[in-house]
């Protein structure tokens, strides 16, 4: 396999006929058209909640391709299994494809609900690039489920070619005919065709016939009920089953109907909505999920999801009043020239794909953690590192136990945030011996290479791949500890999550080093006019969403020294501020740390973005030269608690 290939990944068949499988056949198809090399691999296995099989070839298919790949993975494939994605974040280019979230699929008991919101939130968490199919989702992934607007793109469903080729005439308002219903969908409780029926059955005294497309055997049972219902109501010889047809079957379904229904209590897109409108067909829809924005088009209609006296009131309507039916057929007619072509789509998608590596937070992370640490470790209070060994040395050792040699029992220390094991591998051997490390990261590409670092210096290490939250940090930390310590993280976490820390510390009265927090201040020489400008962005920036809610951005040290204060430990506070462009050993972290800031200002001011672009291309410039030196300030907290602690 090559590493230029660009992956599709979904659950089963990839030939299966529904809105979701035709969106990724055509996407690659269109994709392929305009030299993209694109791929569609199926997993075996049951999703969406999956099993070990379903988990077992993710893990084998992802660990097959080459470093580097480019993987996008569809939501019903991804979403409940963070852990897999884990494991190979580091080394692929992960993006995840919703077509809508799982824990909105109908039919789900408020646990299931709630499972699928967690496992489905920690997936997201793990790749790059979200693509959605509509705004609808892309509100949603941002709004419940903390992914940055920053990181989706949508990307929304087409049309086949065929489905404009349709010729299509209008009835007569004089014309007396049965009116041709069409129901395109399988058969689910989501797409509510037993809604459908019921409706149609108040109708039962005007002339309609109506044609329900879509496969049986994805919910058997209810299409059983479906089956049920239409013998109960009586309506067996006006409401024809066919089952699934192929592309050019559906567009001749198409072309013999007059009115599109679509009863789907919710849809992620609704792409048949434009299938109908491109081959001019009316169209009248639900409002569920994205419906009542990919309906607002002319020739289509809605009513409230889930009504079926709405639906039935509207029906009678559209069928006594063929010059209302008539109308609506001559605005779907108009409203196909704007329908999208795949190329469209893929249009989308690939310059969604066109952002930089660095705004994969996975790929971006490792190489960020590498350019930084030689500035870190400089910058690091080399007096807080001496009171903290102090205190260590004269904390209380457990006794030996009998026979056994004298020697202390290990310190127990614990690095929240670990990343590659930049802050242990400083503090190990300036710290008392023996040590016993418990290294707690996310991203296990991330853990394992801190591990090998850890070990490699002779103490004895434990790791713990799991994201902390306000909910878990009592329970994930050990409970004898002698030092819990982090690096360049509380100013990313937000007031809940530092508040639930300064809990479980005073729970455990142990030592605590937080160092290399970003405490809102940076400066560049010589100055510039745009500086002000970025800085104020760049803070206010600070304070977004990083995963946790809000974040305390520079304020989050002092939030931090008060709680520890009144739980009544020691806190001491120390500058550690990086001195850069002094050397040219500088120069990749400076042109990294400009690049963030401009991205992240104009995040928070896109009118501003000429000015910021400018002022980012006059640094470089100035970089290259070796005429730009940076100070970023940062303070290291230490809290000990009281004498009668030890």
């Amino acid at each position: 396999m090559l590493a230029s290939e660009l992956w599709f990944v979904v659950p089963g068949d990839p030939g299966q006929n529904t809105g979701g499988y035709r969106y990724v056949r055509r996407l690659v198809a269109a994709l392929n058209q305009v030299g993209t090399e694109a791929r569609i691999k199926g997993l075996a296995g049951r999703f969406p909640q999956p099993d070990q099989a379903a988990e077992k070839a993710m893990d084998e298919f992802l660990a097959s391709l080459p470093e580097g790949t480019r993987v996008v993975l569809d939501g019903l494939a991804m979403g409940a299994m963070p852990e897999v994605l884990q494991r190979h974040r580091s080394r692929l280019q992960l993006m995840a494809l919703v077509h809508h979230p799982l824990a909105d699929e109908t039919g789900l008991s408020e646990a299931q609900q709630a499972w699928f919101q967690q496992a489905e939130t920690l997936a997201l968490a793990q790749v790059g690039r979200v693509f959605t199919t509509s705004t609808y989702t892309a509100a949603r992934v941002e709004q419940a489920y903390a992914v940055p607007a920053s990181r989706i793109v949508t990307a929304q469903p087409a049309v086949d070619d065929v489905f404009f080729e349709i010729n299509r005439t209008w009835p007569d308002e004089g014309e007396a005919r049965q009116t041709r219903l069409l129901c395109v969908g399988h058969l689910s409780a989501r797409k509510a065709q037993c809604q459908l029926v019921e409706a149609l059955h108040s109708l039962a005294d005007l002339p309609w016939q109506c044609t329900l497309v879509g496969a049986q055997d994805r919910d058997p049972d209810y299409a059983g009920r479906v089956n049920t219902a239409i013998a109960e109501a009586g309506l067996a010889e006006r409401i024809q089953l066919v089952g699934e047809l192929d592309g050019p079957g559906i567009a001749r379904a198409y072309g013999n109907a007059d009115l599109f229904v679509f009863p789907s209590l919710y849809e992620g897109y609704g792409m048949v909505i434009d299938e109908a409108l491109a081959g001019g067909l009316p169209v009248l829809s639900s409002d569920g999920g994205a419906l009542a924005l990919t309906a607002r088009k002319p020739g289509a209609c809605t009513y409230p999801a889930g009504s079926v006296s709405e639906l039935a009131d509207q029906l009678r309507a559209l069928l006594t009043k063929p010059s209302v039916l008539s109308l609506l057929t001559q605005q779907a007619m108009a409203s196909r020239h704007g329908i999208r072509r795949w190329s469209d789509t893929a249009r989308d998608f690939l310059e969604g794909m066109e952002c930089s590596e660095h705004d994969d937070p996975a790929r971006f992370s490792e190489h960020w953690l590498i350019t930084r640490e030689r500035a870190d470790h400089a910058a690091r209070s080399q007096m807080l590192t001496d009171t903290l060994g102090q205190w260590l040395t004269g904390r209380h050792r457990e006794a030996p136990v009998a026979g056994a040699s004298a020697s202390p029992r290990p310190l127990q220390c614990v690095d929240i945030g670990t990343g590659r094991g930049s802050n242990p591998a400083y503090l190990i051997p300036r710290l008392p011996e023996p040590q016993c490390w418990t290294l707690v990261e996310p991203d296990n590409g991330l853990l394992q290479a801190a591990m090998s670092r850890v070990k490699a210096l002779d103490v004895t290490a434990e790791s713990l791949c799991v994201e902390l939250t306000a909910n878990n940090l009592d329970e994930v930390l050990p409970t004898e500890v002698d030092l819990v310590t982090a690096s360049a993280l509380i100013d990313l976490v937000s007031d809940n999550w530092l508040a639930a820390f300064s809990v479980a510390i005073a729970r455990r009265r142990s030592a605590v080093l937080v160092v290399l927090s970003y405490s809102g201040h940076f400066d560049l020489i010589p100055p510039h006019p745009s500086d002000r400008v970025v800085r104020e962005l760049v803070n206010r920036h600070q304070h977004g969403d990083k995963g946790s809610g809000a974040a305390l951005g520079p304020e989050a040290t002092g939030v931090l020294e008060r709680q520890l204060q009144a739980a009544g430990f020691h806190v001491q506070l120390a500058n550690s501020t990086w001195h850069l462009g002094e050397s040219g050993n500088d120069t990749a972290l400076i042109d990294l740390l400009m690049t963030g800031w401009a991205k992240a200002a104009i995040e928070q001011d896109a009118g501003a973005a000429n000015v910021i672009e400018q002022w980012l291309q006059d640094r470089r410039a100035q970089l290259a030269a070796q005429a730009l030196t940076v100070t970023v300030a940062h303070l290291d907290l230490l809290a000990l608690p009281g004498a009668q602690d030890r």
